[in-house]
């Protein structure tokens, strides 16, 4: 009789840790700053207080004499362990990843519903978008400026409208007509709950295993159900 009180008293707190979970929510951070020919991409997760986990693309540069794109990659977790990792992109990889993506781009039509269902959970707690754009023309700074203006406006009006906007969107563009400059920082901090990522996770699985689509990079066709090649 002990034995059986103690089995279901653990099963008991092992589903309550799930419906726990279920209901716990994930915040995600993404941060990009470029300036002249920097770019700088952090991208932050946090579940409960206690558990982060921070990836950090400091570094992007072109190799011309090798035609590859250098990325360094920095890792780090709540525990304060950083790994770095580097990895080089060749022209052929890149060239995949292209025929890739119209492979998925003909799967799109049928997620959309699993993706805007998901979508709809989804709270933006925080989007910055700063930009400083010119040219050194004063006429075609303008004419760009406007333009930018009219991206922003959409692509705000997007989130909005596929997302729970639950901040006021600071956006800003500052013409610079005196020389050439290239400048933006983007931060925008989204919520959800795992258990509904879960479910659209099953969902996923589900609709691959109906018609999975067949992908070049290894990366992709994990996500398909493909072994990558080994040589």
């Amino acid at each position: 009789m002990v034995w059986f009180i103690i089995i279901a008293g653990l099963i008991l707190l092992f589903l309550l840790l799930i419906l726990v979970i279920l209901f716990s929510k994930l915040s995600i951070t993404v941060h990009f700053y470029h300036y002249d020919k920097q770019s700088h991409l952090s991208i932050k997760l946090k579940f409960w207080k206690w558990l982060k986990y921070t990836i950090d693309i400091p570094l992007m540069e072109v190799d011309p004499q090798n035609a590859e794109i250098k990325i360094k990659e920095e890792k780090t977790a709540s525990g304060g362990e950083t790994k770095e990792d580097s990895k080089n992109i060749t022209a052929e990889d890149l060239l995949n990843s292209f025929k890739d993506m119209d492979e998925l781009l003909k799967h799109v039509v049928s997620l959309y519903h699993i993706i805007r269902h998901f979508m709809s959970k989804v709270i933006v707690r925080q989007l910055r978008w700063h930009t400083v754009i010119g040219v050194g023309n004063a006429a075609v700074t303008g004419v760009l400026t406007g333009g930018f203006w009219s991206v922003k406006g959409s692509i705000i009006g997007v989130l909005s409208h596929y997302m729970k906007l639950k901040t006021r969107p600071d956006i800003a563009i500052s013409p610079q007509f005196q020389f050439a400059v290239a400048q933006t920082s983007f931060i925008c901090m989204i919520q959800f709950r795992i258990g509904h990522a879960m479910l659209a996770g099953f969902k996923l699985i589900k609709f691959w295993k109906g018609g999975k689509a067949h992908f070049k990079t290894s990366q992709l066709s994990v996500l398909s159900g493909d072994k990558p090649k080994t040589y």
